[in-house]
Order: structure tokens, then C-alpha cells, then sequence
């Protein structure tokens, strides 16, 4: 993996997973560049000073954008506001719970929605109605009667993550809607609605099955589930119970996430973020960590993968140094009752190989999205097929 930060790897993360989703170098490295010494220090030192650097950079890219858009040059601003988006997301992830970072936050949705107002009108903000409030989401259309795959988050990321990776528009590339969500414990629903997680995934994943149906625009036959990071423990426990998905992609085999808690309290393998047991205890509305280490204990997939009955693909990267490699053998071994499943392990080789393909994600992302057109296209009836070269639908954000 490209480490900007010598020794850093939280923040060396946050700089691949930028680089790889649509950030340009020299914008990247012009937000880096003052935080050289700092980073030094550790993860959890300086993570304010990262968040000015780089917003400070997304902040010239929105001046520019403005400028653009006055002059009625609409996909320059789009590209800017895109980017700048990119930015901002990355650099409020790192920061603790707090006023400030919800600033940072509600910058980032009004950024967000003038991407899609000049670049991207395939997508729209969505609410999932969910135990009389509501999920907030992205919709990314590929076209009426479209499958659609069910897009959750991990830990720590958000809905803007997934778009800004660009995941959605591989999907509608591939004649495929996306619904990117922030589910209890992620992004905006936590952030601004303080809806923490909870390990029964299928409520709130139902919810999204029955808002996608209620749409009368999707494939009811063709609803998929794919989340990436603690999404590998979300979308199996939810495929479990939910039995209307006809696929779900597991991107990073969460299969224990209770004994990486157990590993991390012995300094065991990497955190994914600064102040990493403040972001949990946040995450699952915990205050004790010993209160809060009992209850994850619970969450894991033994005895939940055995009860998956359709189509199932587990990613994983062979560098892995969050979670380890060895419990995307036991969801692959588990799942007996799948009547398609696959283990992907991504190598250091080939690259792909960290934590949910970080090092070269647009390389895992589209063996993914290959593998849900694919699985798709088997579903029996309904006339979905693979879109050919040149017949592709739906747009494509910051192309």
C-alpha cells in the first residue's frame, strides 16, 4: 500500500482510499504536505489539523467550482464539487464525535448535492421508512425495471464513501440501480439522527427491501445486498433472515467482529480509525467498554451463514490487517446452503490485497460489480441480461 505518512496507517488509508476514489494527486498532496511532522505522532494526534488541511483544499475546488458555474461551465463545477466532496468525507472521518465534525458533515451533504444537481441527475437523496423515522440514502437509477443492489456502510464510513468510490456508477454502467445507505450506526443517521447500530441487520435492511418494492422501478426479483468492512457482518447476518434478496456480497469477511474487538483491546492488527473506542462506544450507543467488549462478543456469524439461501460472494484481501484473513474461509466454509458462493482473495501481486481492496479499489470494485451482473443475469425469469459495450445505462459521476 502507498504510504504518504511513513508508519501511519490509519492516515495512510484515508490517503489510498482517496487516491483511489476519484481524488487527483496534487490536490492530495497539496492537503498532506503541512501534516508531514504531525503525522508522525500517531493517528489520533493532529486529526484537526487534517481535517483543515484538507478542507482548506476543498475549499479552493468549491471557489473554483462557483467561478465555473457562473460562467455556465456546469460539468467543470460538477467535477470540483465531486472532488471536493471526496476530500471533505475522508478528512470528517477521521475526527471524534462532535459539533465541529457535524459542521464538517453538513458541508459535505450540500457539497454532495450539487454533484448530483450538475453532473450526476441519475441520483437523488432518498428516505427509507424505518420505525416511524427514516434512513437517509443516495438512489442511483440505471433505468425503470433495473435490478438494484442494497449498498451499506462499515464502521466508519458513509453513503458518500459509496458514491464517491464511484461503486454506484459502476453499477448503472452494468444496467444496475444502487441505493447507498446510511443504516443505524453510519454516516448521516448517526451523525444527525443519532441512530446507533444494532446487530439484527435484517430490520433495517428489510425496511430498504420494502421501500425498493414500494418504488414500483426496480426488478422485484432482483434486489441484491453488498456492504464492505463491518458490512461483511451486516449483509450475511441480513441474508440470513431476509430471504427476498436474490444475492448478497460479504466485501471484507467480518465474520467475528466481537473477537477483532477482543484482538484490538490487545493491540492486535490495525484500527480503521483515529480515537478508535470513542468511534465505537459512539457507533453502538455504548459509554462502558467493558459493558460494550460483552455485547460484541455476540457479534459474529456462527450458526447465521449456514442459514444463507442464495447467491453469495465473500471478498477479501490477502494483506488484510484489520481483519484476518482466516474468517473469509469460514463464512466461504459455512455457507453450504448457498446455491452460488464464491471466495475472492485478492493478492499482494495483483494488488486489492488490504483491508476491503483500499490498495487498489477500483480493481476490487469491478470484479464485484462483474460478479453481481453475472448473478443477476442467472436469476430465472424477467428479462435482465448484462448490458453490451455501448447499450451500458445510467450515468457515471466524475468520469
Amino acid at each position: 500500500m502507498f504510504e504518504y505518512f511513513p508508519g501511519n496507517y490509519v492516515w495512510n488509508l484515508g490517503v489510498v482510499a482517496t487516491l483511489n476514489s476519484g481524488g487527483l494527486i496534487d490536490e492530495v498532496d497539496r492537503a498532506c504536505r503541512p501534516l508531514k511532522e504531525i503525522a508522525q505522532q500517531g493517528a489520533d494526534v493532529g486529526t484537526k489539523d487534517f481535517l483543515a488541511a484538507w478542507t482548506a483544499v476543498a475549499d479552493d475546488l468549491e471557489a473554483s467550482a462557483r467561478a465555473d458555474e457562473e460562467r455556465g461551465w456546469v460539468r467543470s463545477a460538477g467535477e470540483k464539487y465531486f472532488r471536493a466532496a471526496a476530500y471533505l468525507s475522508q478528512s470528517e472521518r477521521m475526527q471524534e464525535a462532535g459539533e465541529e465534525r457535524n459542521v464538517a458533515y453538513r458541508h459535505l451533504l450540500e457539497l454532495m448535492n450539487k454533484t448530483f444537481e450538475l453532473l450526476d441527475p441519475a441520483t437523488s437523496r432518498v428516505e427509507v421508512p424505518y420505525e416511524g423515522g427514516s434512513i437517509p440514502c443516495y438512489f442511483t437509477s440505471a433505468g425503470p425495471g433495473a435490478p438494484v443492489v442494497i449498498m451499506v456502510n462499515g464502521l466508519d464510513s458513509t453513503k458518500e464513501h459509496i458514491y464517491t468510490a464511484r461503486f454506484p456508477a459502476m453499477l448503472a454502467e452494468r444496467g444496475i440501480s444502487c441505493l447507498s445507505v446510511d443504516q443505524p450506526g453510519a454516516g448521516e443517521a448517526l451523525r444527525l439522527r443519532g441512530m446507533t447500530a444494532r446487530p439484527d441487520t435484517e430490520a433495517w435492511v428489510g425496511a430498504c427491501v420494502d421501500y425498493l418494492l414500494a418504488r414500483g422501478d426496480v426488478d422485484p426479483d432482483r434486489i441484491g445486498l453488498a456492504g464492505w468492512s463491518l458490512g461483511g457482518y451486516y449483509v450475511p447476518r441480513a441474508a440470513a433472515f431476509e430471504k427476498r434478496l436474490a444475492l448478497a456480497v460479504a466485501w471484507g469477511a467480518n465474520h467475528n467482529w466481537g473477537a477483532v474487538q477482543r484482538r484490538r483491546l490487545e493491540r492486535e492488527g490495525e484500527n480503521p480509525v483515529p480515537h478508535y473506542w470513542k468511534h465505537v462506544l459512539w457507533v453502538w450507543g455504548y459509554d462502558d467498554l467493558e459493558e460494550f467488549i460483552d455485547f460484541a462478543d455476540g457479534i459474529h456469524l456462527d450458526g447465521i451463514v449456514e442459514q444463507i439461501t442464495c447467491p453469495f460472494l465473500i471478498t477479501h484481501g490477502e494483506n488484510d490487517r484489520q481483519i484476518p484473513l482466516e474468517y473469509a474461509h469460514r463464512s466461504y466454509e459455512q455457507a453450504t446452503a448457498s446455491p452460488k458462493r464464491e471466495l475472492r482473495v485478492f493478492t499482494r501481486a495483483e494488488g486489492g490485497a488490504e483491508h476491503i481492496g483500499l490498495d487498489n479499489f477500483p480493481y476490487v470494485a469491478q470484479f464485484t460489480a462483474d460478479w453481481i451482473a453475472e448473478t443477476f443475469a442467472e436469476v430465472p425469469g424477467g428479462g435482465y441480461a448484462v448490458p453490451a459495450p455501448g447499450q451500458q445505462r445510467g450515468a457515471r459521476a466524475g468520469a
